[in-house]
Parts: structure tokens; C-alpha cells; sequence
């Protein structure tokens, strides 16, 4: 029988479609399982040298602060008090954050939300989705 202990979500607070239908799900299976929810959020990596140039240095800090304080709002309204819940915000490519934080966390499963595309492959999982499910370790399981 599978059992799962530690389920990472990976979100994007700006994007309802990223969660609405995966956090449901990640929330009964770590009802089910008594696993721990760590929610993750990715923030643009602010410091790479192109990108960091055109934004003040105290920016990036600030972004964190920010989405930091969003997150822990978000899991106040939509995550229920029994759940045991990790708030989680990384930097970098989106598919590399959340691969990098469920091999640090050493999860047992991945739920993310998969959304249309243009091109074909994307459109059948999205290209974050694709990405993590080809490269993870971990078993994912994509929510449409």
C-alpha cells in the first residue's frame, strides 16, 4: 500500500488555476495519510546578472517579503487547522525550485495543477508540469 508522509504543493498566489483544483486534492491526501502539506511558491531569481540590473537591490528582498507574507495568508484561509503545513518560498525557474525543494525536503510526492498551452506537448501537461514530471525522483501526480 502507498503511503505518503511529506506532500509538496507548488502554487503561484497570483494564479488561481495553480491551485484550485490541486490543493483540495493535496489536502485529502495528507488527511488521509496524516502527511505533512509544504506549500511552495517560486519567486523570478532577481539576481542573475541580466535580470538584476534593472531593479533596485533591496527589490528582491522586498518580493520575498511580500510573497512570503501572501503565502502565509493564503494557507490562513484555504488549509485547515488539523494540517500540519510548511510555507516555502524559492527562487529560480519555477520547475527547478520546486525539484530542488522536494529533493531538500525529501518528499514523497509531488501535486501540482497542469493548465493548456500553445504547443502540443505543453498542451497536454504545461511546461512546468512537464518538466518536473520527466525530471523528478519523486512520484507527481498532475491535477487537471
Amino acid at each position: 500500500m502507498i503511503m505518503y508522509d511529506k506532500i509538496l504543493l507548488p502554487i503561484d498566489l497570483n494564479h488561481k488555476q495553480s491551485w484550485e483544483k490541486a490543493l483540495p486534492t493535496a489536502l485529502n491526501l495528507c488527511q488521509t495519510y496524516q502527511a505533512s502539506l509544504h506549500i511552495v511558491t517560486v519567486v523570478p531569481d532577481f539576481g542573475m546578472p541580466l535580470v538584476g540590473g534593472f531593479f533596485p537591490r533591496e527589490f528582491a528582498e522586498q518580493a520575498k517579503k511580500n510573497i512570503s507574507d501572501g503565502l502565509k495568508a493564503f494557507v490562513a484561509e484555504h488549509v485547515p487547522k488539523g494540517v500540519k503545513v510548511q510555507r516555502i518560498v524559492a527562487d529560480g525557474k519555477a520547475y527547478e525550485a520546486i525539484l530542488r525543494v522536494a529533493r531538500k525536503l525529501d518528499v514523497d510526492l509531488i501535486v501540482m495543477a497542469s493548465h493548456k498551452r500553445k504547443r502540443l506537448e505543453d498542451y497536454l501537461l504545461g511546461t512546468n508540469a512537464l518538466r518536473v514530471v520527466q525530471q523528478s525522483k519523486r512520484s507527481v501526480m498532475i491535477i487537471r
